[in-house]
């Protein structure tokens, strides 16, 4: 990689910090264990059919676990679950327990872990995977949704920090 690269990817990032994202954690079951990660990287992509995406970075085990099950689940975070956002977003932490003291439920359509206390979740099955660059692209067809009746604000994410949006 040359100078030039690394001064564009820097400046990539920073402009990419500039625009204001909420946070959400998708999860999913493989195996006998439950996966997760905090997740800014979430788009509506279609109303008919309702559809969503999520990037997943490649090399995360996060990314073959998802690939696997072919179902997850995605819990929209409010402000009060800052500390579960920074638990799941930290590289190398344990993946056995990794859910233990978030409060969940197992979602009825897919069986992935929703988070509790969220402003909303939903359940996906997978119907594409794109490569794109160091991630992947995640399509997930939505198969339920539910909303949450907290008054909490919304969890974002804006210049490489947390914030709140009432």
């Amino acid at each position: 990689m040359s100078a030039d690269d690394e001064f564009d990817q820097s400046r990539f990032r920073m402009a990419m910090g500039r625009f204001a994202t909420g946070v959400s954690v998708v999860t999913t079951r493989s195996g006998d264990h439950d996966h997760a990660m905090t997740a800014n990287a979430l788009a509506s992509v279609s109303v008919e059919p309702m559809l969503l995406l999520v990037c997943v970075e490649r090399e995360a085990r996060f990314h073959d676990a998802l690939i696997e099950a072919g179902v997850f689940g995605v819990s929209i975070l409010a402000a009060d679950q800052r500390p579960t956002a920074q638990w799941l977003a930290t590289r190398g932490r344990p993946l056995h327990g990794q859910l233990d003291r978030i409060p969940n439920r197992v979602g009825p359509r897919t069986g992935s872990p929703l988070l509790v206390g969220g402003l909303a979740s939903l359940e996906c099955r997978t119907t594409a995977v794109h490569v794109a660059g160091d991630h992947s692209i995640v399509v997930g067809a939505v198969l339920a949704v539910e909303l949450s009746d907290t008054t909490q604000p919304a969890l974002t994410w804006y210049r490489s920090g947390y914030g709140v949006i009432d």
